[in-house]
């Protein structure tokens, strides 16, 4: 397994005083076979990566697609670290290492429980009250409205998306959408040093399915949708729903939450193992009979470019009425599952009505439908999502709150689900006036079959449409914003808050927000100031082709 050393990745991050545990004690605890001598070793941590490990810490070596992480033993041991552990085939490449051996059957498999182990963080230790939420659009709009929320309660917040991680006030940008289960657990362990009291997680399929998240009891739990979406790692729709259920068994979550939005709602519902309280928005439910059912409803009251006013209502007669910060009904969904999953987890309904009622959700969600243009000219709204449902809901919930044309802009991510190609191209040519097709993460994909693809998918749709193809993106939010005016909108879906592009494997600067803002400016639009990092400076162009480079600002 490669390391990650020249990948521009993250730091991973450990507690500042990690407790000291004994290696005897870990093979014992773990039924594991020894070959070396571990009499008197301690250990104060662990990691999958040598490019991460530290001195005193236990490297973990797992087979990965191409290569096992065996390989890299002699590498950890020149690092400082005191043990290998892996599996049979593994001890066999760490044998001249010079370090001890731990032979498990299943190291990925082990790693939550053992991460939980040495950092203290599994279920019976005093933890701070956690939040995980899945499904396959919403999790991260969810994850920062809950801490925006507790924030406004006084509650001292910590958050692990696809986005960032925060730890009480700290923000660092993040690696994974839910990190290895030995980041996650070191990461947990340094939240609770410092003070946090609640932390909001997102959990994809993904991380439920290699073990991300084993060694966790989520106080709530809760699901937000299931759309097409990672049909690249799952065999189709039935297996990716199945990769989620775990989170609402027993051993995962002590309480649940489930929207009722989509169909999938229902049977999440039926089959959770602990107590589960459903929400529904009928506005954009699948079914708007079953949302009104739910034990909590939204209901919209006003869409406006600068939020989304909602009611809250229960069957038993409480109202709460506030504002989402962002355009959209399905941002007005998520609050209102966000601020069910507080009332689950213990926070009181005169504490929340307090904060919101009567008022606005301060919350910041980087990359979801932002808007990054000023008050006068067109409005550019940059977002995440990049499956064909988020582009339905998003496209929609701009429509409603522009008075002029809707352009879409949007790419599609190499070596991923390809599956989904055509739909994307075919929801964003029906939610829009004019389409603008370019590139995102190619990857080792070649971008022009990717574009070819989209197009494709679009004209299949709409053969009389306004469709354009422009590469690279650079240079597409240039001509995009040349085609709009006073009124209108421009939605960019796909790189969000990303501040990078991976073309064949290099992570290279890139942000969409900021993009959008200098072709604005370049067109004479006032704009705002960035609230975010600018991963490039602002006298140097962002394009990599000569041919066509960006504007000077």
């Amino acid at each position: 397994m490669p390391t990650d050393a020249a990948s521009n990745l993250p730091p991973v991050l450990r507690p500042e005083h990690p407790p000291t545990r004994r290696l005897a004690e870990l093979a014992e605890r773990f039924a594991a076979r020894v070959d070396g001598e571990i009499a008197g070793i301690e250990l104060n941590g662990l990691t999958l990566a040598t490019a991460d490990l530290r001195a005193g810490e236990v490297f973990v070596a797992i087979r990965g697609v191409n290569n096992h992480g065996a390989r890299f033993a002699r590498a950890a041991a020149e690092k400082g670290a005191v043990a290998v552990v892996t599996d049979e085939e593994g001890a066999a490449l760490a044998a001249d290492a010079g370090l001890p051996v731990i032979v498990v059957d299943h190291p990925r498999a082990l790693l939550g429980d053992l991460s939980a182990w040495v950092y203290g963080t599994g279920p019976g230790d005093a933890l701070p009250v956690l939040f995980g939420t899945t499904g396959t659009n919403g999790k991260t709009s969810v994850s920062h409205l809950l801490e925006g929320m507790l924030s406004q309660l006084g509650v001292t917040t910590g958050l692990s998306s696809t986005a960032e991680r925060h730890i009480a006030g700290q923000v660092i940008v993040s690696r994974l959408t839910t990190p290895e289960a030995s980041e996650f657990h070191a990461l947990l362990a340094l939240m609770r040093e410092r003070g946090v009291e609640a932390v909001a997680v997102e959990v994809s399929a993904q991380a439920l399915s290699r073990h991300r998240v084993d060694g966790i009891v989520f106080d709530v739990a809760a699901f937000t949708n299931l759309s097409h979406d990672h049909l690249d790692d799952y065999a189709d729709m039935r297996e990716y729903f199945e990769a989620k259920l775990p989170l609402f068994l027993a051993d995962r979550a002590r309480r649940a939450v489930v929207s009722l939005d989509s169909a999938a709602g229902a049977e999440v519902a039926e089959r959770a193992e602990v107590p589960v309280v459903t929400v529904a928005t009928p506005d954009i439910a699948d079914d708007a009979a079953a949302a009104r059912a739910a034990d909590w409803v939204v209901d919209i009251v006003e869409e406006r470019q600068d939020g989304t006013e909602f009611a809250l209502r229960s069957r038993d007669g409480r109202t709460l009425t506030t504002t989402v910060p962002t355009i959209g009904r399905h941002m007005a969904s998520n609050a209102g599952l966000a601020i069910v999953m507080m009332l689950e987890a213990g926070y009181t309904w005169e504490a929340l009505t307090a904060a919101l009622d009567g008022g606005r959700i301060d919350a910041y969600l980087p990359g979801r439908t932002q808007r990054v243009s000023g008050e006068r000219g067109p409005a550019v709204y940059v977002d995440f999502g990049h499956s064909p449902d988020a582009f339905e809901k998003t496209l929609a919930a701009v429509r409603r709150v522009t008075p002029g044309r809707v352009v879409m802009l949007f790419g599609a991510d190499g070596d991923r689900d390809a599956t989904k190609r055509h739909d994307m191209g075919r929801t964003a040519v029906e939610g829009s006036d004019i389409l603008v097709v370019t590139d995102h993460h190619p990857r080792n994909e070649n971008p022009d079959s990717i574009r070819a693809t989209l197009v494709e998918g679009a004209r299949r749709a709409r053969p009389d449409a306004d469709i354009r193809e422009y590469s690279p993106p650079e240079r597409a939010i240039v001509e995009a914003v040349a085609l709009v005016g006073e009124g209108d909108a421009i939605l960019w879906a796909g790189p969000g808050h990303q501040d990078y592009r991976d073309i064949r494997g290099v992570r290279t600067p890139y942000s969409a927000r900021e993009l959008s803002r200098r072709a604005l400016r370049a067109a004479g639009w006032p704009v705002p100031e960035p609230h975010w990092p600018v991963p490039y400076p602002d006298d140097v162009s962002p394009s990599s082709d000569p041919e066509r480079p960006f504007p000077s600002p």
